[in-house]
């Protein structure tokens, strides 16, 4: 779906909340993928438990359909930040059960930050790769057209890219990741990124 097709945000969330079944539909579909990629870098970069990141997907969907009513916002900004927290909350809860069923094991921490409640307290991010379209793809105003354009490259390129820009891993781990060389992810990524650009517009 492109640019002109994809309906817009705003217009979904005040379509769902006149009643609209087929609006709130469509507007929990087009950030399904987007969820999708946020949980597992969350999962697989910082929550180290052994959580599939469709399940906190598929809670946070539950939820943000349960209690929709509660969201005040009114544009795609807020309403992807909504999401994120409820997210958030479900990861937290994630890691406070598996502290439960893992405090006799000594020695054994697992790491939780929530990413929103960082920028509130003043603590810096970890920097993406610099000179790429896709160290944007957590920016407010594009997430879904670049979670969009993301989907539909090949696996391995979304592969590279989800473990590069959004993990942040050095290339020596993207290549363990990925059971290659180097200089293969290198060429890789350069090859996915080139895609990505392509697919998001030169504008971007």
């Amino acid at each position: 779906m492109d640019d002109a097709e994809r309906p817009k945000v705003s217009e979904l969330i005040e379509r769902a909340r006149r009643g609209d079944a087929e609006g709130r539909e469509r507007l929990f579909g087009l950030c399904r993928t987007y969820l999708g990629y946020v949980a597992r870098c969350q999962v697989e970069s910082w929550l180290r438990v052994k959580v599939d990141a469709s399940d906190l997907v598929q809670q946070t969907l539950l939820e943000a359909h349960r209690d929709f009513s509660g969201f005040q916002g009114t544009c795609e900004k807020e309403w992807l930040a909504w999401l994120r927290k409820i997210l958030a909350h479900n990861a937290a809860d994630f890691v406070r059960r598996y502290h439960g069923t893992a405090k006799r094991q000594t020695g054994r921490e697992v790491p939780f930050r929530d990413s929103a409640d960082s920028r509130s307290r003043g603590v810096p991010e970890p920097a993406a790769p610099v000179g790429t379209p896709s160290q944007e793809f957590l920016r407010l105003d594009t997430e879904l057209r670049v979670t969009a354009a993301l989907a539909d490259l090949p696996p391995d390129y979304q592969e590279v890219i989800v473990l590069r820009n959004l993990q942040r891993l050095p290339f020596n781990d993207v290549a363990q990741r990925m059971h290659r060389s180097r200089p293969a992810v290198q060429m890789l990524w350069m090859r996915a990124i080139k895609k990505l650009q392509e697919a998001l517009g030169d504008d971007q």
